[in-house]
């Protein structure tokens, strides 16, 4: 049989993971879903925020990304 293109599928079914963010931090987010918006939009809800926010951070970290090359 011949080697197909798509190789193996990544797990990606989602993870639910349940925190309590500080204060501070559920208020800046508040505020950076109502600044991201726009004017005569509605806020975006932090709860939405925090996942492109992780997947922003991971992906600019340098460090990061070569030790996750690194491990394989």
């Amino acid at each position: 049989m011949s080697k197909l293109k798509l190789g193996t599928l990544p797990d990606d079914k989602p993870v639910k993971v349940s925190r309590e963010l500080p204060a501070t931090l559920f208020r800046d987010l508040q505020l950076y879903g109502r600044l991201l918006a726009g004017a005569g939009q509605p806020p975006i809800e932090p709860e939405k925020l925090i996942v492109p926010m992780l997947e922003r951070f991971l992906a600019t970290d340098r460090e990061f990304q070569k030790a996750r090359r690194a491990a394989g």
